[in-house]
């Protein structure tokens, strides 16, 4: 089956149903996160930018971090008819895009971001099952609801699925 195209841009959460595919702009120290209810076939994407709404000035996108982004991509998927205890995980991004210049891990926010998604799927009892994330490069991520796969596509390290 054809898989329609659902582009979800920086600080946005999209859901579906199969057989869309949800699909990213090259991430960097961004960590997009994918949850998916295999049997109905939904799944949901968020492009994160920040691990903590309480570190923003600006709060009104709730989407754009990890602490608050989790619960949107929950409760959409439920609306349309996911069963929470099967929804499982996979995150990609995450990436120190300046290596030489963050050496310290305060200033390292694609690791940052990783450690804040996992922790919030931790406390939300979602399993992480798959996860292609920090380095130094950036990455394209497309999520096909059909299949639960995710690939990730990078221009130097080419294509992974996870």
């Amino acid at each position: 089956m054809l898989n329609k195209k659902i582009n979800v841009g920086l600080g946005e959460v999209k859901t579906a149903t199969n057989p869309h595919m949800l699909v990213t702009p090259p991430v960097g120290s961004c960590v997009v996160v994918m949850l998916y209810d295999e049997l109905m076939g939904i799944g949901s994407m968020a492009h994160i930018m920040l691990p903590d709404i309480n570190m923003a000035k600006a709060k009104n996108n709730r989407a754009r971090f990890a602490n608050t982004a989790v619960e949107i991509m929950l409760k959409e998927m439920i609306d349309l008819g996911a069963v929470r205890r099967r929804i499982k995980a996979k995150i990609a991004g995450g990436a120190n895009m300046f290596p030489n210049v963050n050496r310290n891990s305060e200033l390292h926010i694609g690791l940052r971001n990783v450690v804040a998604v996992k922790g919030e799927l931790k406390k939300r009892k979602i399993r992480l099952v798959a996860e292609d994330t920090e380095g130094n490069y950036g990455r394209c991520v497309e999520f096909f609801l059909e299949t639960g796969v995710v690939r990730t596509k990078s221009a130097l390290h080419g294509n992974r699925e996870i």
